[in-house]
């Protein structure tokens, strides 16, 4: 493959799949418009939604999903074995995502809620970075099919990705679009990582974190914002444990 006359490798990709809705690969295999084109670029040796091929071998291993179980552990450590770059994909890989919304209850009674007497394999709810080491995290929820085309260029031309780091109300501001704050509805633009050209304020549903925070994010002041909007402390407390990104940060409401 040749790019502007200069030959380009065409690297092996795997895409995998661990605990949760399968959203973000969904989001590449129903990509029907640059699929064909894209994956021209690369040769893809193991996707489970598009092929049942596994032929190994691959230098970029795309993980989707948190990692819940010993045997999730274990997978993803031969994954990181084998790949030579291997990419967070997704809130739940990246931050623990919706998933880690099961760390509000005992353990056995959330199981035991769900399942009844069927035992399941189940433990902490963990990122892909707190298994083994993410060499690119390539987040939301589900992820960008612009972005991950992106990024895909990116790699294969051997170019250091640079994601943004400035906060989603920039893309706001960009697109003149009226504040969904002024509208009653709480967002989470001004500390989220923009990247999705702020798709959630964009349809009025305000941002919900799934991004991860932003450089600099100004904790302090978004609180004392929601406030002054008249947000309680467990509606803000909810909207910022939703998808995990903020936790540790002592300035937000904690859910309890």
């Amino acid at each position: 493959m040749k790019y502007l006359g200069i030959e380009l490798p065409k690297p092996k990709v795997a895409v995998f799949g661990f605990t949760g809705c399968e959203g973000c690969q969904l989001q590449l295999a129903n990509n029907e418009q640059n699929l064909k084109d894209l994956f021209e670029l690369v040769e893809v040796v193991d996707f489970r939604l598009i092929s049942s091929d596994k032929l190994g071998g691959y230098d970029i291993a795309f993980v989707e999903g948190s990692i819940t179980t010993d045997s999730d552990v274990e997978a993803l450590k031969a994954i990181r074995a084998q790949a030579k770059l291997l990419v967070a994909t997704g809130a739940c890989a990246c931050l623990g995502g919706v998933n880690n919304l099961r760390e509000r209850f005992p353990l056995p009674d959330a199981v035991a809620e769900v399942y009844g007497e069927h035992k399941i394999e189940s433990g902490q709810v963990r990122r892909v970075a707190d298994v083994v080491p993410a060499d690119i995290e390539l987040p939301g929820c589900p992820i960008s099919k612009l972005e991950f085309e992106w990024l895909v260029r990116q790699l294969v031309m051997g170019v250091e990705p640079q994601f943004p780091r400035y906060p989603v109300c920039v893309e706001c501001k960009q697109r003149i679009n009226t504040c969904v704050m002024d509208m009653g509805i709480l967002c989470l633009g001004p500390i989220t990582r923009a990247g999705c050209n702020a798709v959630c304020p964009r349809n009025r549903a305000g941002c919900w974190g799934c991004r991860g925070p932003s450089e600099e994010a100004n904790y302090e002041s978004l609180v004392e914002i929601l406030r002054e909007h008249g947000f309680s402390e467990a509606h803000i407390a909810e909207r910022v444990s939703f998808f995990n990104a903020f936790s540790g940060n002592q300035v937000l409401p904690v859910l309890e």
